[in-house]
């Protein structure tokens, strides 16, 4: 299952190198797109979780790694300003 790393700013200036475990995270997160920061936060939620479950539905076991990175994401979230915006900057 093909991995993807994207590359992320935060609204308070701080860039951040994320991971998923498969290219699901394409169809929620764009490279070169801002998000406000709830959006953003919704997006990468949804594309972990569908990331996890295509390792489910192939191993048999979620992706505690997606999981992980999730909650890293859900914790810095919480930190920024609420109007902020996150901008996706690149995904390789």
């Amino acid at each position: 299952m093909p991995e993807v790393r994207f590359s992320i700013r935060w609204p308070d200036g701080a860039e951040e190198s994320c991971y998923s475990p498969s290219t699901a995270i394409k169809r929620h997160l764009e490279a070169g797109q801002t998000y406000p920061l709830g959006e953003f936060v919704e997006r990468a939620r949804t594309g972990l979780h569908e990331a996890s479950d295509r390792v489910a539905e192939k191993f048999g076991f979620a992706c505690s790694s997606a999981l992980d990175q999730l909650n890293r994401i859900e914790t810095t979230a919480s930190l920024q300003p609420a109007n902020g915006e996150v901008t996706c900057l690149s995904m390789t």
